[in-house]
């Protein structure tokens, strides 16, 4: 498994894969999920782009420092890892939590990012996902990840989902069972303390960008989503019908697609300018 080196000395795992002359993209995944998480991305995506996935500090097999973590830090891990496979820029796609770290290196890089794709993410916290956040903190430190995972797959898939994608529960539980507690505890202390200044410096994000959103996601509502779009100029938003917090998983036909017609349309119309040039 291929490196990067971070600049607190952090080894943070990344895969490459998909198509080798494609357009580079950057895939982030959220709280205690790894690289895996896109795991239904993987082949749909990969047939047109080249892409980057990421195990953020903490998960998969990048280290696992002591805690707390910041988001900040990890959104210039992800920077490290594209210096690391000689990108200057390129597309990034986040989700959950690596929606927010995707939206910082939108602020922070904007000369590395060449357009967004945020997925089931916010830009503030309410009151009452702090609340839950801490609570999950407390249980998976408490009772050890399997506890946090049987008790908390209701937030990942729609209720009407629950039988037909009882092997993306399993996989959900995989993923947290592949976590230490002390480095979940690590990664929601990142997001409870994240700069709540994010959400004003989003009308400084000039690329273009897609915010996609489940409609029965309730972990960040569709109001969260419509935030985000109205706060960065010209971004587009989706809605996935039916989809839930995991949508890449539980709607993945849908989500790809949108998110392929965004790539592609970005791509072609930033090759269309690029060919008008010596006629303007």
């Amino acid at each position: 498994m291929p490196y990067a080196i971070a600049g607190d000395g952090t080894r943070i795992a990344y895969e490459l894969c998909g198509r080798e002359d494609g357009e580079p993209l950057v895939l982030v995944q959220g709280l205690g999920a790894d690289r895996r998480g896109w795991l239904r991305q993987r082949g749909t995506l990969g047939e047109r782009y080249r892409l980057l996935l990421i195990d953020n500090r903490g998960v998969g097999e990048s280290d696992r420092p002591p805690g707390p973590y910041d988001l900040g830090a990890m959104a210039a891990d992800v920077i490290a890892v594209m210096d690391e496979v000689g990108w200057d820029s390129a597309h990034v796609m986040g989700a959950s939590m690596g929606g927010v770290i995707s939206q910082i290196l939108g602020v922070l890089y904007a000369d590395r990012v060449r357009s967004l794709v945020l997925a089931c993410t916010a830009c503030r916290h309410e009151t009452w996902r702090r609340e839950l956040l801490s609570g999950w903190r407390a249980t998976a430190l408490a009772g050890g990840m399997r506890s946090f995972a049987e008790d908390n797959a209701k937030w990942l898939v729609g209720p009407r989902s629950v039988r037909r994608f009882w092997p993306i529960l399993n996989l959900f539980g995989g993923l947290a069972l592949n976590v230490e507690p002390e480095a979940f505890a690590a990664q929601v202390d990142a997001i409870l303390d994240a700069d709540e200044t994010l959400r004003d410096a989003l009308a400084d994000i000039t690329v273009p960008t897609l915010v996609i959103v489940g409609s029965q996601d309730v972990l960040t509502p569709m109001a969260d989503a419509e935030e985000i779009a109205e706060a960065i100029p010209g971004a587009l938003l989706a809605v996935v019908r039916g989809g839930a917090h995991g949508f890449m998983f539980e709607h993945a036909k849908v989500f790809n697609e949108t998110v392929r017609t965004f790539l592609d349309t970005v791509i072609a119309e930033a090759a269309g300018a690029v060919r008008r040039l010596p006629a303007a």
